[in-house]
């Protein structure tokens, strides 16, 4: 007589390590980050003060048309509530933080040490879209991610020194690609209108969004697919409903969207983010300079772009005006090839790559394009960088070269040692992960996933250190060379100098997912 087995219990699930290390992780960099508060501020730091104090001075009905300040409100609804809950806090530590009047350009320390902390909270939010999209990895993919995403020496100089939310916006970003990689559409659609209403900027993406989920989702036979387009539209609609809802009722939808799509202010920034039009002005100043000099009468634009002033006054002196139109258009075409690919072949593992590239598209071509919109591709593509060594290299010069481009931002000379030393520990801290993880082979499964090449290791080849040469060369000449040459004379050179080299490391960027997209 066979003995009786007893079933064995299942023992109950034990802590989530991943998560523990994620937070020490997140833990350490915290720590750098409150080293850095008294550290340089922009006036986007004076920004979101008053918009604290917009929000909690003034009824819901006066949000979007206050002028107490040049600084008013244009974010979404989401954002702005988000403010109004913040403010509440901030209204229990220093009154004045919140008061419209006496709160104009409020420096105290409260204030300082309330927004940097704001910011260090908000952060739980990228760290908990990083955690979901890693959680299946294995540990070394998993810890690499961290390091580029939780480590971002770009997240620290926009958010915790020049002073934005960035990480809390591209964490809700992570949360809905983590959803939708797990074939959850209608939460990763759902969260994805929630981003849109906290900053309409990333409705970038909404092209791949809509492609991907009518294709994936909604794309079951007729009775099925229009049942199941029913209900992500009503999701989406109801979303749309509580956050614009308050201001259709107010009647102040026409004055939401003039302040939310400010076309007047130009083309390009006043510090030309490293894209496309950079090639453009560049090429549009040569052509002025040479026709001049051939006896044509080409006459100086009355706002010129090399003077670092905001606005679109006639800039180009020979080319074609470029009007909002003109790069919507753009950034459509660009974006077509990746578009026709998600309706062919719509699968979840590829749409992190697919948001990044609709990101780089709308940084490319887009209309006044600051260069902090870098991260809305810089950061989705750390996912993608642990997957093949051509990923880790591109990664590797992009992400390099996007933080360069942050330089400008903190030009004081006491934040100087502090952004060189964020972006040689960053590069230092990706040469080796990405060398740790190509060396040896952690699964069988894996080595027989790479190819031959890839068993030399994580190296960039010698186009790629000659770029990144060329950086070093740019940086000494506009930072030391240029004042012991010109003095204080064409200040802008540096600039233009740095945001033209960068463009070239993008613009390699957008051909190398673009090449990547029509070959898989």
């Amino acid at each position: 007589m066979e003995a009786q087995t007893t079933p064995q219990l299942k023992k109950p699930p034990k802590p989530s390590k991943p998560m523990t290390e994620l937070w020490w992780f997140f833990a350490a960099a915290a720590c750098v980050k409150l080293l850095l508060i008294p550290a340089y501020k922009s006036t986007d730091f004076e920004v979101h003060r008053h918009w604290l104090a917009t929000t909690h001075s003034l009824p819901l009905s006066q949000w979007y048309f206050d002028e107490t300040s040049p600084w008013t409100l244009d974010y979404p609804p989401f954002f702005a509530y988000f403010e109004r809950f913040l403010s509440i806090f901030a209204n229990l530590i220093d009154p004045q933080i919140v008061h419209l009047q006496k709160g104009l350009n409020y420096s105290s320390n409260t204030v300082l040490y309330f927004q940097r902390i704001s910011v260090l909270f908000s952060d739980l939010c990228l760290l908990y879209g990083v955690y979901r999209l890693t959680r299946k990895l294995d540990s070394t993919r998993q810890k690499l991610i961290w390091v580029l995403v939780v480590w971002s020496p770009m997240l620290v100089i926009v958010d915790h020194l020049h002073f934005q939310y960035n990480g809390f916006l591209l964490g809700i970003l992570l949360i809905s690609l983590s959803y939708l990689e797990e074939g959850r559409d209608l939460m990763g659609g759902l969260v994805f209108a929630v981003l849109l209403c906290f900053k309409h900027l990333f409705a970038v993406a909404a092209p791949v969004y809509f492609v991907y989920l009518l294709r994936h989702y909604c794309w079951k036979g007729f009775v099925r697919g229009f049942w199941r387009l029913f209900i992500l539209g009503a999701i989406v609609v109801a979303v749309f409903a509580v956050a614009y809802g308050p201001f259709v009722y107010h009647g102040q939808m026409q004055q939401v969207i003039h302040r939310m799509f400010p076309f007047g202010r130009g083309l390009c920034h006043a510090y030309w983010a490293p894209n496309f039009w950079v090639f453009y002005i560049i090429l549009d100043k040569v052509l002025a300079f040479l026709l001049g000099r051939l006896g044509f009468n080409i006459q100086a634009p009355a706002a010129s772009f090399t003077g670092g002033i905001v606005g679109d006054l006639s800039p180009f002196a020979v080319l074609p005006q470029i009007t909002p139109v003109t790069t919507f258009i753009l950034v459509l075409l660009a974006l077509s090839p990746c578009l026709i690919k998600a309706w062919r072949h719509p699968r979840p593992v590829r749409i992190t790559r697919w948001v990044a590239y609709a990101y780089t598209c709308g940084f490319l071509f887009g209309w006044h394009v600051h260069e902090k919109a870098a991260l809305h591709f810089v950061i989705p593509l750390a996912i993608v960088a642990v997957q093949s060594l051509d990923d880790a290299r591109h990664y590797f010069l992009l992400s390099t070269v996007s933080c360069y481009s942050l330089f400008p931002l903190l030009f004081e000379a006491q934040e100087y040692p502090i952004k060189v030393l964020l972006l040689l520990l960053h590069s230092m801290l990706m040469w080796l992960g990405f060398s740790a993880q190509f060396a040896k082979r952690i699964s069988l499964e894996l080595a027989k996933s790479e190819k031959k090449k890839d068993k030399e290791g994580f190296v960039i080849g010698w186009v790629g250190w000659s770029y990144l040469v060329g950086i070093l060369l740019v940086e000494i000449s506009g930072q030391f060379l240029h004042p012991i040459i010109l003095g204080d004379k064409l200040p802008f050179i540096p600039l233009m100098l740095s945001s033209t080299y960068c463009a070239l490391g993008t613009m390699y960027s957008f051909i190398w997912q673009l090449k990547w997209i029509l070959d898989s």
